[in-house]
């Protein structure tokens, strides 16, 4: 799609500078295509080799790249930065061995406020899920993944994540993550699959509607009246392993292939854009099984 160049930082300190040095030079943040660290806790930051094509990226064409980063790296999937300018973090749970990811995912959200975003959304790699929340780098870190969960996404009213190993969405307002307990309590059930359980959160709600992967298919759910309800809007029942990361407004899914286990999908593949603006979930089977075909 187009080339990419691979930005080194030995230090928590250098992200954020360095980003700031490209911002001058075009980038943006929808321009960062990956974000991955090594055992050492060194950050690695990618983008377009060329700042001008910045502007016409958009989250699904970062969700279908390859990562140039082979080895042991561990990435990021996405960073949200929180009223109160708390933090929360998704990606590889390894990320937690290297040390300096709460500083760096700090960092980087310190860059979004400068740049008036709220997240960055980054490409799709395979690896165990993991959850952070933070107030900031010198505070302690809430790993959500060991309270079971995963794949959190924020919404108009709070954060809404899936429970490993269960058909099940749960859901905290931002009230309760602005008590002193922040995220460590305060979650509610809001909703049961019946397709199994959840082993994929879309990641980012768009236009109130979010895609769960499921053990037996696909479910779209509308989050509008959270926290109070959450309510199923179409639905489409499949067992291949396909799974939703994303979609393009006014456009087609980003798609990723998976094997599938009961805590999630493993071995997860770049994601591919499936369908057009006036498709819904329901015409993803027909779809999917051309993309199965040799």
């Amino acid at each position: 799609m187009f080339g990419t160049k691979v930005y080194h930082y030995r230090e928590p300190a250098g992200v954020i500078l360095g980003l700031r040095e490209l911002r001058k030079q075009g980038l943006t943040p929808r321009g960062i295509l990956f974000v991955a660290l090594d055992p050492r806790g060194e950050t690695y930051v990618v983008v377009p080799e060329d700042l001008d094509a910045v502007a016409n990226i958009k989250v699904g064409d970062k969700l279908s790249l390859v990562s140039p980063l082979e080895g042991r790296y561990f990435h990021l999937d996405a960073i949200h930065r929180l009223p109160g300018d708390t933090v929360m973090w998704n990606g590889d749970r390894r990320l937690a061995d290297t040390g300096s990811a709460p500083e760096v995912a700090c960092s980087i959200a310190q860059w979004l406020k400068g740049s008036s975003a709220k997240n960055v959304f980054l490409g799709c790699t395979s690896h165990v899920p993991g959850c952070w929340w933070t107030v900031d780098h010198l505070s302690p870190v809430v790993d959500l993944h060991a309270r079971g969960l995963v794949d959190c996404v924020v919404t108009t009213s709070g954060l809404l994540a899936r429970k490993i190993n269960e058909p099940t969405l749960y859901h905290i307002d931002f009230a309760s993550l602005a008590s002193p307990e922040g995220p460590r309590s305060g979650w509610s059930e809001v909703f049961k699959s019946e397709l199994g359980n959840v082993l994929l959160v879309e990641r980012r709600v768009l236009n109130y509607r979010l895609v769960l992967t499921c053990e037996r298919g696909l479910i779209e759910i509308d989050v509008s009246h959270l926290p109070d309800l959450v309510i199923e809007t179409a639905r489409a029942e499949l067992r291949s392993g396909f799974g939703v990361v994303g979609r393009i407004d006014r456009g087609g899914f980003a798609v990723t292939a998976g094997t599938i286990e009961p805590w999630g999908l493993a071995n997860l593949s770049p994601a591919v854009i499936v369908g057009g603006p006036n498709e819904s979930i329901a015409d993803l089977p027909g779809a999917l099984r051309s993309l199965e075909q040799p």
